[in-house]
């Protein structure tokens, strides 16, 4: 039976620096290197979560709404906000902050998916998720559409079994 672990035990705070090497030709934090740093948060959280060699299995949509600069410090947030069998949903928001002007704006979040695996690469199932604030449990409660898009969108379910999708739109 999968024990279950309070969300606050995989929350990760990671800092960086955006140095000259991480950027464009604007001075602007690039969008690979962004997404790099925010799959490493995303992963910390679902190896804190599980306990266990975690994998990547998906990344949804991240828009990048503000340019992080040349100097700024980037604050990731990443937090598992729900577990499945052997995957977990990591809610990831991205700060980027002006140390000279204490200006913080929020730049990017995204959903990434996990999933735990042995060390023969097979997935392993993960403890459950207990959401306590009514973020968490607003967190968690999307999870499971979410992940429904997620599998629809792959080919790896078919549309009229996604129920929680479909109970959205009021379709029966």
């Amino acid at each position: 039976m999968k024990k279950s672990k309070p969300a606050k035990e995989s929350a990760v705070i990671m800092n960086e620096l955006v140095l000259p090497n991480d950027t464009n030709g604007l001075n602007n934090l690039m969008g690979g290197r962004l997404l790099h740093l925010m799959d490493i948060a995303a992963a910390i959280a679902a190896q804190k979560h599980s306990n266990r060699i975690v994998v990547t299995a998906s990344v949804d949509n991240v828009s990048f709404r503000h340019p992080i600069k040349l100097g700024h410090v980037v604050t990731l947030h990443a937090k598992v906000t729900r577990a499945f069998n052997s995957s977990m949903e990591v809610h990831i928001e991205v700060w980027a902050e002006d140390l000279t002007s204490n200006n913080k704006v929020k730049s990017n979040e995204a959903f990434y998916t996990f999933v735990a695996v042995d060390q023969s690469g097979n997935p392993i199932d993960v403890p459950e998720i207990i959401p306590e604030t009514d973020e968490e449990k607003k967190m968690y409660d999307g999870a499971l559409r979410r992940r429904q898009l997620r599998l629809v969108l792959a080919g790896r379910m078919k549309a009229e079994e996604a129920t929680e999708l479909k109970s959205l739109f009021g379709v029966q």
